[in-house]
């Protein structure tokens, strides 16, 4: 009879035990899969950590706000009295609205600003596929993920000095983005142009373009723009 007791005893405590090894690893199962460091949290858009430059060309007819001619007025903008370019104006408000760094190309022999020898000069270097010399130069490319790269169009082209700054650098993996400003032709076929220049970089087909009649009136948009990329600061 005592053999008998104690046997029951012994299976009562070991199903005691079972249950509470079962409920037990119920418990860390359930810790588990209520754990934070499993939960689905939405990372923030790696686009926003990208270092970004501003690189533009621009070639204002005047630096004088003051009686300007019909195509002095079409190659500016003046802000607070301060004559700027067509591109120069749209590069400084990405500038200012992605916290990028800026840099302007400049020609080592600076261009003409009467209009008909710029014309006639613009259209010269695009028959002799001329390549200016750039006066000064980028250092440290490297640290910039997404390049965003504004001109005027030209003869329904990139002016030239455009084909010197990609020639002069390599932008295998970096983004670029394109914007322009233009008397009726928009991007006209630069966009591909710079496709091919830099086969190895990822060029964003939605660039900025604006006529020069607008361009004073444009910075909503251009802001409109850069949240739409995901760039606006």
């Amino acid at each position: 009879m005592k053999r008998l007791i104690v046997t029951m005893l012994a299976l009562t405590m070991l199903f005691a035990l079972t249950a509470c090894n079962s409920n037990k690893g119920s418990e860390v199962s359930q810790e588990l899969t209520e754990s934070p460091m499993t939960e689905n949290v939405e990372s923030e858009p790696q686009i926003l950590d990208a270092k970004a430059l501003v690189v533009y060309f621009s070639v204002p007819e005047t630096m004088n706000p003051n009686n300007m001619t019909d195509e002095e007025a079409n190659s500016t903008v003046i802000i607070n009295g301060e004559v700027l370019g067509n591109t120069q104006y749209v590069a400084d408000v990405i500038q200012r609205n992605t916290g990028g760094d800026i840099f302007r190309i400049e020609p080592e022999t600076p261009y003409p600003t009467d209009h008909r020898t710029l014309v006639d000069l613009a259209k010269d270097e695009q028959n002799r596929n001329f390549r200016p010399v750039i006066k000064s130069h980028i250092d440290n490319l490297d640290q910039y993920d997404t390049i965003f790269v504004g001109y005027p169009n030209w003869w329904g082209d990139m002016p030239m000095i455009l084909y010197s700054f990609f020639d002069e650098y390599d932008f295998s993996g970096k983004t670029i983005i394109p914007f322009n400003t233009h008397g009726g032709s928009g991007f006209s076929n630069t966009i591909n142009e710079i496709t091919e220049l830099e086969p190895n970089a990822t060029v964003n087909k939605n660039g900025f373009t604006v006529s020069r009649n607008t361009v004073q009136d444009s910075e909503t948009k251009i802001i409109s723009w850069l949240k739409d990329l995901g760039y606006k600061k």
